[in-house]
């Protein structure tokens, strides 16, 4: 088959600035990672080769000097060193291991420095999705024009309704194909609504997480971190502290700016503890990816209220699996106590209702680190405000249960 991904930048920024985070901070930590699928599907005869085939085609990807431009332009808090870097970064298809058991099941494990490994996630996973939906022939019951119709008009409800939304797809988009037509949509809503309310508009579409895409069309590439950057922490640090050491590496790497702190690893009141008003005063806001999100931004108004912080000047960035009736519905809850954002991802990129298509359920997470090369592997885990999100060995689950609530 052809290449799936076929642009370095196909890829959510937030690995990318990971990977710069990480260089700057930890740049001989090593790592293991684990494929997981919820639905535990059963893939079709051979799936594992050419998942394998894909990966070799990554070892030819170059990072251009055209999409240097667009982030020095856009992305103003990245250093101009991480641009060198990646100009010399090559994947390596030795990295994965993929294995596809009698039954179809599949398996993909991922071990390496943790700066190099770290760009696989986003590729691996929608190289997962499109194979899939490619060799069931559903990919081909989806009509390109009706998607980006029907994603306009999905997009004008939302906007129109003053919400302020990013595209956060890439992972579980059904092709790239298919995410650009929505990203399409929603640029020419956004544009349209403009015109057409005029200061009466008070949503947006900022941009996508995909730095491609948004190259591609102009807008602005949207993301900081993933919950892997505070677990890996943990893993080296013990769960304690890890946020606290995460949020004082990002400063360290992004000197005040990309103030979105993912907070959720561990659950809300393991971050709390340390969430001084130092961190509070230097992020501009907070993720919530898990939980109920009314009784998540009720824990994150009293707390900025403790520091002595009005929460009406924080950012709030919701993201937990939101469809547009949900993030609709939110909005108007929320009604102006915080800063409210929405990054939505699958029920945009990977919407098939109107064809009969399920989007895929997969993930790839970290369960392993160590500081170096010399020392010992430490296994990680990550806990959530969800049960159903929660990742990693149950003996590391019930050490770090312990260690944080004791």
């Amino acid at each position: 088959m052809k290449p799936i991904i076929t642009h370095f930048t196909d890829t959510d920024l937030y690995k990318l600035t990971m990977c710069c985070a990480i260089v700057n901070c930890y740049p001989r930590a090593m790592v293991r990672y684990s494929f997981v699928d919820r639905n535990n599907t059963v893939y079709p005869e051979g799936f594992g080769k050419l998942v394998e085939e894909q990966v070799a085609y990554l070892e030819d990807l170059r990072f251009t000097e055209e999409e240097e431009a667009f982030m020095r332009e856009k992305c103003y808090y990245i250093p101009t060193w991480f641009y060198t870097y990646l100009h010399g970064f090559r994947f390596r298809k030795e990295w994965v291991k993929v294995f596809q058991d009698e039954a179809g099941h599949l398996s993909i494990n991922i071990e390496g420095y943790w700066h190099d490994t770290v760009l696989l996630e986003v590729m691996l996973l929608s190289i997962v999705s499109e194979l899939h939906h490619t060799l069931t022939g559903e990919l081909e019951k989806i009509d390109l024009e009706e998607y980006y119709n029907l994603s306009y008009e999905k997009a004008r409800r939302m906007l129109s309704a003053g919400l302020i939304v990013s595209e956060f797809g890439t992972r579980r988009r059904f092709s790239l194909d298919v995410e650009e037509q929505a990203v399409r949509a929603f640029i020419a809503a956004d544009r349209d609504l403009r015109k057409e309310l005029g200061d009466a508009y008070k949503g947006s579409f900022p941009g996508t997480s995909n730095v491609w895409l948004a190259y591609k069309y102009g807008v602005l590439p949207i993301g900081t971190m993933a919950h892997e950057f505070i677990s890996a922490i943990a893993g080296m640090y013990g769960p304690q502290e890890a946020n606290h050491i995460a949020m004082d590496m990002w400063q360290k790497t992004f000197i005040g700016s990309l103030g979105i702190f993912l907070y959720d690893t561990y659950g809300f009141n393991a971050f709390s503890a340390n969430f001084s008003e130092h961190f509070a005063r230097v992020f501009a806001g907070l993720r919530v990816d898990s939980g109920d999100n009314l009784e998540q931004l009720e824990k994150i108004c009293n707390k900025y209220r403790e520091l002595g912080l009005d929460p009406s000047t924080k950012q709030v960035v919701f993201s937990n699996a939101l469809s547009e009736e949900a993030a609709i519905s939110l909005h108007k809850a929320v009604n102006g106590r915080v800063h409210d954002s929405y990054g939505i991802g699958t029920s945009i990129s990977a919407d098939g209702a109107r064809w009969g298509i399920l989007p895929s359920n997969i993930v790839i997470k970290l369960l392993g680190v160590k500081m170096t090369e010399k020392r010992e592997w430490n296994k990680t885990c990550k806990m959530s405000e969800d049960f159903g999100k929660v990742t990693g060995d149950e003996d590391v689950i019930s050490v770090f249960n312990y260690l944080l609530h004791r």
